[in-house]
């Protein structure tokens, strides 16, 4: 029970925050109730072009999603190039597109045609650096340079260089390219690759800015730096907690483990920034597999999961056709759908749940967290969000072994409708659980 209690309080910390700041919306209304795809333009279609995409948008559409964020569209660097196609955070002119994929007018085809369909479109980022002979390599101070004169990089990231933050007109040429975007192309916000390589005072800067010549941007922060959400970002990546899913999934963590993290992820953040949740994207699917791979039985569940905490859901690229092949990075390829239409129907309706219920809005519009008391071990994670008149009922079999429960006390009563098939539930303190393994339960009540 102490467990409880220190999540509800948190949890209504977390919703008892102020919805505006000097008056406005601290997040746009389209973010409410998102769901945003991760469109990874080369491998999601077999030609790998905007046009080819273009015409997945209304599939996309009809499935629910309603933001598209691209992976970095620009020109890749030849210098260093990885691979024979390179990466795409190793960016030659920010200015301008890969033509692999197409050419500008083409994106901007793609914009308008996901605009009047009723989506949004935010771009990935990369403000840290640039590929080894980007368009910039001639300005000798807006790189960070080794006592060699060579740009530096980080990592094992020998095909980019380092860009200088120490010079202003490297800030102002880096706010006029994300302009660009914004007033030329008409995005709706950015993805910030690796937000914390750069100066949180940039990003402080330069949103503004952008929030002036379009009121209502969206702003993602690829950090767990809470700083950077104070005042530039209006979400942050849930990498600690994604890794804690994918270990709760192979039994290597217990399912404490996620409500510690929750309890950590809210007392950091506080009461305004949006967590994306997530069971796999680019990196995850590239490097260490789909999420069949680290998730196992568990995939669908952990799904789930992410649809009805406070945050935003996100669908990387084939994940809704069941995509059990790891995509290469630095190569063209192709996915491999595992029983599309099921995949489909299971997201299909996740989103739909998403959209129907104020509940799940995110923070700090949905309802808090509550963790509902049962009689099972801590393996068990059942909870209620309930906002306007609105209730979510969801619970999780976090083991490999099926368990039968009771809840204890009154606060889950009443009458519910499972999310999924539809059938009504009346549930009080003598309704006896039972989960499979890994099992889920989401119920709703308007």
């Amino acid at each position: 029970m102490k467990k409880t209690l220190i999540i509800i309080s948190f949890m209504m910390m977390l919703a008892g925050g102020c919805t505006q700041q000097g008056g406005e919306e601290i997040h746009p209304q389209w973010i409410r109730n998102a769901v945003i795809y991760e469109v990874n333009t080369r491998q999601i279609t077999t030609e790998g072009t905007f046009n080819a995409f273009a015409d997945m948008l209304p599939g996309l559409k009809e499935l629910g999603v309603d933001v598209l964020w691209f992976m970095p569209i620009y020109p890749i660097g030849m210098e260093g190039r990885k691979g024979t196609l390179g990466s795409y955070y190793s960016i030659r002119d920010y200015g301008a597109v890969n033509p692999e994929f197409g050419t500008l007018e083409d994106f901007k085809l793609l914009v308008d045609k996901a605009h009047e369909l009723g989506m949004k479109v935010i771009l990935d980022w990369v403000a840290a650096h640039t590929s080894r002979d980007a368009v910039w390599l001639d300005q000798q101070d807006w790189y960070i340079r080794r006592p060699d004169g060579e740009p530096e990089f980080l990592y094992d990231w020998s095909d980019v260089a380092r860009l200088n933050y120490n010079n202003q007109e490297m800030r102002q040429a880096m706010l006029d390219k994300m302009l660009f975007w914004v007033e030329e192309v008409n995005v709706d916000g950015f993805r910030c690759d690796m937000a914390d390589l750069t100066p949180v005072d940039f990003w402080n800067w330069a949103v503004p800015v952008l929030k002036e010549h379009k009121p209502g941007i969206f702003m993602l922060a690829e950090s767990e730096n809470p700083i950077n959400t104070r005042e530039a970002f209006n979400a942050y990546y849930a990498w600690r907690f994604h890794h804690t899913m994918n270990s709760v999934a192979r039994g290597e963590k217990v399912a404490d483990s996620l409500r510690k993290d929750l309890n950590s992820m809210n007392t950091e953040f506080g009461p305004h920034a949006i967590p994306l949740l997530f069971t796999s994207n680019h990196d995850e699917n590239s490097w260490s597999g789909t999420e069949f791979e680290r998730m196992g039985d568990a995939a669908l569940q952990m799904a789930a999961f992410t649809f009805v905490l406070p945050g935003i859901p996100l669908i990387y690229t084939g994940q809704e056709v069941g995509n059990i092949k790891r995509l290469q990075f630095f190569e063209k390829d192709t996915l491999q759908p595992s029983d599309p239409d099921s995949f489909m129907e299971f997201y299909k309706n996740l989103i739909k749940l998403k959209k129907s219920s104020d509940a799940l809005q995110v923070p700090p519009y949905g309802g808090i967290l509550q963790e509902v008391p049962h009689t099972a071990a801590s393996s068990v994670f059942a909870f209620i969000r309930e906002k306007a008149g609105s209730k979510v009922l969801a619970i999780f079999n976090f083991d490999s072994q099926p368990v039968s429960f009771r809840f204890t006390g009154n606060l889950a009563d009443g009458t519910y409708t499972d999310w999924n098939d539809q059938t009504l539930f009346n549930v009080t303190p003598d309704y006896n659980w039972d989960m499979e393994p890994y099992g889920f339960r989401i119920l709703t009540s308007q």
